[in-house]
């Protein structure tokens, strides 16, 4: 079982309920946001069960930090498994209108540089050592393409082809990588979304499914099954068939 743990994006959402999930005597997190007030908020929740707690208030789209950062904490504490799971979301704001060439920017600097800056200073390390195991957010998203958010179905489906490249790459190393494709899961980000989000999920129940798949080592944690199996089926259909189940939602960052 992982001792040594780093999580991503670990102030709010699911990486925090990964967080306090992952936090028992013994175990030691390294939780990594943009937000000191709610890292520490994490931290104290994960110590209250027994847990050591470090973090960083840090971008992951800033490489140099999170090098430097990552680097020191492996030195003193060897990760046995990292979760690139920080991530945003932005869309189209009606559901229809294009996004903004900012928003797609900032989805793909922070979607996939951010996966790239969380994944590469630890890969040597583990290689070395042969042995570790990276846990790489995705989404359901990321297996067929969605009007409303087409920079953020491209980052998740590269965050999935990544994921899954990697894990054929580095089996001979003994170092097991699994890619996370959530559906709806109530989170801060998904409440940006309006309309109706088929089978969504609670925190708890998505934190519960991604550390099983994480315990057995799964090559893909895609749930709910039926979400899951009904985008693959989608994204083999023609575009006027595909647009039509995947209905449009609008996307604004400034919905509580």
């Amino acid at each position: 079982m992982p001792r040594n743990i780093v999580i991503t994006g670990a102030s709010s959402g699911i990486g925090l309920a990964l967080a306090k999930d992952y936090a028992k005597a013994g175990n030691r997190l390294a939780l990594i946001g943009r937000d000191p007030a709610r890292l520490n908020e994490a931290a104290s929740a994960c110590r209250a069960h027994g847990a050591e707690a470090v973090i960083g208030a840090i971008d992951v789209r800033d490489r140099e930090t999170m090098q430097a950062w990552l680097a020191d904490f492996d030195a003193k504490h060897a990760v046995d498994l990292l979760i690139a799971n920080a991530g945003i979301l932005r869309g189209s704001p009606d559901g229809n209108s294009p996004e903004t060439a900012e928003d797609s920017l900032a989805v793909f600097e922070t979607n996939v540089g951010g996966v790239v800056n969380t994944v590469h200073p630890l890969l040597p390390r583990m290689i070395e050592r042969r042995r570790g195991q990276i846990a790489i957010m995705s989404s359901i998203a990321g297996l067929t393409p969605l009007s409303w958010c087409p920079s953020y179905s491209a980052s998740k489906a590269a965050a999935y082809a990544y994921g899954m490249s990697l894990r054929d790459a580095l089996e001979p190393y003994n170092v097991s990588v699994s890619v996370i494709c959530p559906g709806f899961v109530g989170t801060p980000m998904t409440k940006q979304l309006s309309g109706y989000r088929s089978q969504e999920i609670g925190v708890a129940e998505a934190s519960s499914r991604i550390r099983s798949g994480l315990d057995a080592k799964e090559a893909l944690i895609a749930f709910p099954a039926a979400l899951a199996a009904g985008a693959r089926l989608v994204d083999l259909m023609p575009g006027s068939l595909r647009k039509f189940f995947t209905r449009p939602l609008g996307v604004d960052p400034r919905r509580p």
